[in-house]
């Protein structure tokens, strides 16, 4: 009661809006959404808590300039797993659909997500592994007649189907996890330490005879989903590709990916008159010269239209360096999961840092998160390497839903800089990290944090004009303007 009291009387000390606020969330201005490290506060919106600054005030200034423009934004969203899919399929009807319309809906207490991730076959969070060709052992199909999105149709391609009602223009991303065993070889995976005992959809390579046929593969998915009347709008070309432990998983190296794009995937694309995007790497940033080796090769670089990146290893800069060196190539954030043994304080914090404001400040125009959803045994996960420790955005049970730390990581942006917003330039200063955007309506959000152990007092000038305002230690804002 007593910390309840404290934020309380925190909040309340902050200054009291001079300018014009609207209690709409069509057109919030002058509205903060905070969420504390204590969770005391969780996407709470706060009105009365800005005022037009005074010049003289001596407080630190955010600088944020809307004529300095970076790029323009694609989504926020999450991965929707076969897992994911399973959870949300066993709910009832209505309690699936009033909690995917708050999730994907952009009305009053809906956090608008408007992109997502879905594998390409089996993920390591499904029931079973499978692709879309499987055959017995020694038959192989280059002319793809045994393909078929199977499974899909179960759980996954019914809730796009949801989702797609809700938000027809959220954007689609696929990505593989394997190809069909029988395109695979594995004297490489084993010469590297692989256990032969494990399943062959864990690790091997691609085997080069087969390029052209896995190239028609993806063709075949994207043709199929779009007959279900989903558009792929990308595709990564494989998940993790130096990560060949996972189940199911594929070792690909970046001269493999290159000539496969330049030699099979793109040209197979380019018949077919397909126009789903191809983006390379989809893996951590602390290899950065593995899309830049595939970028540099001009044949290959004209079918990519960028470059992936996850963050359980290296730095997020690193994706400015990928710009940096092909600055008309666009750059994704595709993955990162959140540990169910974590700490929401520390958790968010983590991720506001390093990915809301991080990946977004070095030119990500899209920032997913991993699993949409799990179960309160964190199932279904593959054997031989799924992930156990998982943590959906939401966990279901039954038909009850508990909103989890990765919920409002993503909400604190997908909220509020919808599609078509553009990041604009605006001004670090120590222990106040932030970013800005201006949306397609000329509103300016400004997402930050204070990373001090105090509450700070704080000026904001867009482009010259001055508003005040505050944050706990420890919080999370996204300001709108």
């Amino acid at each position: 009661m007593k910390v309840k009291i404290v934020l309380a009387l925190i909040l309340a000390s902050l200054i009291v809006v001079n300018c014009k606020s609207t209690n709409s969330e069509e057109s919030p201005k002058g509205v903060i959404w905070l969420t504390t490290s204590s969770q005391q506060a969780k996407l709470e919106k706060l009105e009365g808590r800005i005022s037009t600054g005074d010049s003289s005030s001596g407080n630190q200034v955010i600088e944020v300039n809307t004529s300095e423009t970076y790029q323009t934004i694609d989504g926020f969203g999450y991965a929707l797993t076969g897992g994911s899919a399973d959870h949300l399929m066993g709910m009832d009807s209505d309690s699936r659909s009033e909690l995917l319309k708050e999730l994907y809906g952009t009305g009053e207490g809906e956090i608008g997500l408007s992109y997502v991730r879905v594998s390409i076959g089996a993920s390591d969070l499904n029931a079973e592994v499978y692709s879309y060709d499987d055959l017995p052992n020694g038959q192989t199909d280059t002319d793809m007649s045994e393909f078929s999105l199977g499974k899909d149709h179960e759980s996954v391609i019914p809730v796009l189907k949801e989702i797609l009602a809700i938000n027809p223009d959220i954007k689609i991303m696929g990505s593989p996890w394997s190809p069909p065993v029988w395109m695979k070889r594995f004297d490489i995976a084993v010469e590297n330490g692989r256990d032969p005992a494990l399943p062959p959809t864990v690790g091997g390579a691609l085997k080069t005879e087969y390029h052209d046929a896995y190239a028609l593969y993806f063709v075949k998915y994207i043709q199929a989903m779009a007959d279900e009347g989903i558009t792929i709008d990308a595709i990564t070309v494989q998940n993790e590709p130096l990560h060949h432990r996972n189940n199911p998983s594929l070792h690909m190296e970046a001269s493999q990916q290159r000539d496969f794009i330049k030699n099979s995937l793109g040209p197979a694309f380019a018949e077919a008159g397909i126009d789903t995007k191809i983006i390379v790497w989809d893996h951590n940033a602390d290899n950065p010269n593995y899309p830049i080796s595939i970028l540099n090769d001009p044949e290959a670089k004209q079918y990519i239209d960028g470059s992936g990146f996850h963050l359980y290893g290296g730095e997020i800069s690193a994706l400015s360096t990928v710009k940096k060196a092909h600055p008309d190539k666009n750059l994704y954030f595709t993955e990162q999961y959140q540990n169910s043994n974590s700490n929401f304080g520390s958790d968010i914090s983590w991720n506001i840092r390093n990915l809301i404001i991080g990946a977004t400040r070095n030119w990500a125009k899209v920032v997913l998160h991993w699993n949409l959803t799990n179960n309160p045994t964190l199932t279904p996960y593959t054997p031989h390497g799924g992930c156990g420790v998982c943590q959906g955005a939401v966990t279901i049970n039954g038909n009850s839903v508990t909103r989890n730390v990765g919920y409002y990581i993503t909400a604190h942006a997908s909220k509020f800089v919808r599609p078509g917003s553009v990041r604009i330039e605006s001004e670090q200063i120590a222990g106040l990290p932030n970013v800005a955007f201006k949306t397609e309506e000329g509103n300016v959000v400004i997402i930050m944090m204070n990373e001090t152990d105090s509450n700070q007092v704080f000026d904001i000038s867009v482009d010259g004009e001055l508003y005040n305002t505050s944050l706990l230690p420890g919080s999370v804002a996204t300001i709108i303007l």
